[in-house]
């Protein structure tokens, strides 16, 4: 089936209301006549139908409001649509769906742009789309960096990855977000590039903290240089298939989460290295921070695998065990090479 005819658009729908489902509304308003755009937050829904601009993220977007169709109202917002983009906290997504009509999204074609994991189920979200909905792995697809929404309100340019075992609706939505400032590559590792942009907000945590700790740049290489080692012999464990962790999707995926000011765990991961709590640090941040969820998660379905992650334990140790940063990451620096 494919996305689009010769004579008509998809109806779009985005899911989510922060600044990455922002971004990509405004990449999709280059390419389409209109795009269908949910949010929880009836406040924000009429800030942006009054004043163009969403009042909580990326405030200098502004959107031609014949473009968008934003409504707190999911079925309203889904039913005509023939692609969805689901681009809210993975924390959030049971919630979401909680009431929703199931079979309405089962003949659909479903892209996640969460970067996390389903924490109810331990579950990346492609795998939870599956379970929940009954849609087919070949009408699922993931969307991903490296790319921060931020940069992408600058219209700075960035790549995207899009990520499907049917290559031929891969290759089609990565037409549609392909625009002036934003580049598109396709992948059919659908498994491999989720589980890695779930990963890589778990060694941004870590960046952070040691940023916070005092570690410097020298460190922080070799940090970042075991981290994709990590990556590479998870995914290769839980999905065998070839890839090359060195492209954009994954390694440039990493890079910049772990490094760049934008990143909102390597802000996180910071603030519990400076001492603050992790409740505390929850309570200073007006955004998600993936990679703690995602810490319990990858610990619980590395059980099954037993792949030898260092950092993440001791990330995870730090977060939910409570051990000092300073301990746990001086007896990680003895497990690096």
């Amino acid at each position: 089936m494919s996305l689009m005819s010769e004579d008509t658009s998809p109806r779009i729908a985005v899911i989510g209301g922060g600044s990455w489902a922002t971004a990509l509304v405004k990449i999709l308003c280059n390419n389409l006549p209109s795009v269908n755009w949910w949010m929880r937050n009836e406040g924000a829904v009429a800030h942006i139908l009054k004043y163009r601009h969403n009042p909580n993220y990326l405030q200098s977007v502004e959107f031609d409001l014949n473009k968008i169709n934003v409504s707190t109202d999911l079925e309203e917002i889904i039913r005509p649509a023939s692609i969805v983009i689901i681009a809210a906290p993975s924390a959030f997504l049971t919630s979401i769906f909680e009431h929703f009509p199931k079979e309405l999204l089962k003949d659909k074609v479903v892209f996640s742009a969460v970067k996390g994991i389903v924490p109810e189920y331990n579950a990346i979200p492609a795998r939870f789309i599956h379970k929940t909905f009954g849609t087919p792995y070949d009408n699922i697809g993931i969307i991903c960096g490296p790319c921060h929404a931020e940069e992408v309100a600058l219209e700075r340019l960035s790549y995207l990855t899009i990520a499907g075992q049917d290559e031929g609706r891969a290759e089609e939505m990565a037409r549609l977000l392909s625009c002036r400032y934003i580049k598109t590559t396709v992948s059919d590792d659908l498994f491999g590039t989720e589980l890695s942009a779930v990963l890589k907000n778990v060694y941004a945590l870590a960046s952070g903290i040691c940023a916070g700790l005092g570690y410097g740049d020298n460190f922080q290489s070799v940090l970042i240089a075991n981290a994709i080692q990590e990556i590479e012999n998870f995914i290769d464990e839980v999905s065998p298939i070839h890839r090359d962790v060195k492209s954009s999707a994954y390694l440039g995926d990493l890079l910049v989460t772990a490094y760049s000011k934008f990143s909102r765990n390597r802000t996180f991961g910071f603030m519990i290295g400076k001492g603050y709590s992790v409740k505390t640090a929850q309570l200073e941040m007006d955004m998600i921070a993936e990679g703690y969820y995602a810490t319990k998660c990858v610990m619980e379905i590395n059980k099954k695998f037993q792949v030898e992650m260092p950092i993440v334990e001791a990330v995870y140790n730090i977060l939910y065990e409570r051990i000092s940063p300073v301990i746990e990451m001086r007896i990680l620096t003895d497990k690096l090479s």
